[in-house]
């Protein structure tokens, strides 16, 4: 079947082995003073160890591959000495079809929250909107969009403005907003489209705002790919949000 599978750039790895608990499948080993995928069925595809990699040497390609097999990473996590995580036990039969994004991620395991109690301090009324252009998809906004001329750019994950209650506020003001899910989507689509927008205009900066689940760092591997590849010195900062909408 062709699907989603991490690829490893030998040239570009160290060895470092950061790669290697990021992976909660336990299918990335350092061989030889490299990192390997150990086998294709254990792999998941959604790219936890992207952002791990300070080498920039891991990337999401789609290729010919055997099917994830949630029953052979139970099987392999025990083999080495490992506690499988919650999100890495063998599903029930039926199994899900092969097709399901569930997969290892910890992104996709369902969780309940306490219901937030009033504040006193809560401001009366609605908030304006700090938005300042639409569309806001990365794959819609053309690189020679007029707002990112002269711009602070805004790469924000699609979940990041429901679990952050004062995002308008504290992080959308005066920045020009892109957003997309490095888990969902064509991530190099996106590595295509960040560069070309970084190389056709004065960007002043780049502030990366992603969730706390381990996939979505993946944002950051992109947003520093392409201002390497863009050929431009752009400042970039990133900032990390809890599932229950806290900053980390």
């Amino acid at each position: 079947m062709i699907r989603e599978m991490v690829k490893i750039d030998e040239e570009k790895c160290d060895g470092c082995g950061l790669c290697v608990p990021s992976c909660a499948e336990g299918a990335i080993r350092i061989i030889d003073g490299k990192a390997k995928l150990l086998a294709d069925n254990l792999c998941d595809g959604l790219g936890a160890c992207l952002g791990d990699c300070p080498r920039g040497a891991i990337s999401i390609v789609k290729r010919q591959a055997a099917a994830f097999d949630e029953e052979a990473v139970h099987e392999h996590l025990k083999s080495i000495g490992r506690e499988p995580a919650a999100h890495a036990q063998p599903a029930p039969k039926p199994q899900a079809p092969a097709h399901s994004h569930g997969g290892g991620c910890p992104s996709a395991r369902l969780m309940n929250f306490d219901a937030p109690r009033a504040q006193a301090s809560e401001e009366a009324g609605s908030r304006q909107s700090q938005l300042r252009q639409w569309p806001v998809q990365l794959h819609l906004l053309p690189p020679t969009a007029p707002v990112f001329k002269d711009a602070d750019i805004l790469l924000c994950a699609d979940c990041v403005p429901f679990a952050y209650a004062d995002f308008h506020k504290d992080f959308l003001k005066d920045r020009a907003l892109v957003i997309g899910c490095p888990k969902l989507d064509d991530g190099q689509a996106y590595l295509q489209k960040l560069t070309a927008i970084f190389a056709q205009n004065d960007v002043r900066s780049v502030t990366v705002a992603h969730m706390e689940v381990p996939c979505c760092t993946g944002l950051i591997v992109l947003a520093k790919q392409a201002i390497e590849a863009s050929g431009k010195n752009i400042p970039l900062v990133t900032q990390r949000f809890g599932i229950q909408g806290d900053l980390k």
